[in-house]
């Protein structure tokens, strides 16, 4: 590109000899302006196509003063695998360091997201069982934290169905938007799980021990409606409208003074954060012990049953 514009140059500069001199000047001067721009847009077309080979799941993008991380395996219902967990640390490392204002996570597709990749698990050999449950112990509990620890005002845009810790991780979220199609489910004990996320601490304090009780012990899927009535949800829009309706409120939003935002979330989360980061290291350590119970165990087995025969 360098070579083309000098050489462009160079050309142009031989051939105005017969102008006027004001004339060639100018013409110059403009010829060179358009090669400069045509040159600096080339640029930010290959710097926008490298960052987004930066993620092989998701899809980060920037419309004013709001960063979308676009949760982007739809074949998969955005089922979230280790590759995936890590991926979404690094977009949200990125988003609280950039000058946007709000930070928001969607799906692609008819799921926001069903939760853990469980076919991961099918392949681990016997060997390789206590080292990978330590793996995962310990990525979750980063990725957990990366929430807690998130500097911006963070929205969760549910366009579908959401499963097992994308729904748990919700109550980290300081805004939460449904379309009136989804739907909340936490089957925890059906695979011989345990809450994670710090649901065993926010959710009984948003929603009340009983009904906490109902979602993370016995598997209740909540409606988008309840979900709002319960406090998970802060509004439930028509599906028909839900990306419009949403869209213009966040971009109202993302108007506000970032600065103050910013310190007005760090003040409410700061009476709770050392709480929720104990709950968290707690919740995991209660997971190692469950990864290798024969509950789990034998969910895994008929997971893998189910998908055999699919």
């Amino acid at each position: 590109m360098l070579d083309f514009v000098n050489k462009a140059k160079w050309d142009a500069w031989n051939a105005l000899g017969s102008l006027p001199k004001d004339t060639a000047r100018q013409n110059y001067v403009d010829l060179v302006a358009s090669l400069v721009s045509s040159q600096s847009l080339n640029q930010e077309k290959t710097s926008a196509s490298d960052k987004k080979s930066e993620y092989e799941n998701l899809v980060v993008t920037r419309e004013g003063n709001i960063t979308q991380i676009l949760l982007n395996r739809p074949t998969k219902k955005n089922a979230i695998n280790v590759k995936m967990y890590n991926e979404i640390m690094l977009a949200l490392e990125a988003a609280g360091k950039d000058d946007s204002s709000l930070t928001v996570i969607t799906g692609n597709g008819d799921y926001y997201s069903s939760g853990n990749d469980l076919t991961e698990f099918m392949s681990v050999q016997p060997n390789e069982i206590e080292k990978k449950i330590q793996d995962a112990s310990v990525l979750l509990r980063k990725f957990v934290d990366h929430f807690i620890d998130f500097p911006k005002p963070l929205v969760a845009v549910v366009n579908g169905s959401a499963v097992g810790i994308s729904v748990t991780l919700l109550a980290l979220f300081d805004l939460v938007y449904a379309t009136d199609k989804a739907t909340f489910h936490t089957p925890f004990t059906e695979l011989g799980q345990s809450p994670e996320a710090c649901s065993s601490y926010t959710f009984p304090k948003i929603m009340g021990p009983v009904k906490a009780a109902e979602m993370l012990i016995f598997g209740r899927k909540l409606t988008a409606q309840e979900a709002c009535a319960r406090g998970l949800v802060t509004e439930v829009f028509p599906d028909s409208t839900f990306q419009k309706e949403v869209w213009t409120r966040l971009k109202a939003y993302s108007q506000l003074p970032p600065k103050t935002m910013m310190v007005s979330k760090q003040l409410i989360r700061s009476f709770e954060k050392e709480t929720l980061h104990r709950i968290n290291v707690e919740e995991c350590a209660v997971l190692r012990e469950r990864w290798v119970s024969e509950d789990c165990l034998n969910a895994l087995v008929n997971f893998m049953n189910r998908k055999s025969k699919l």
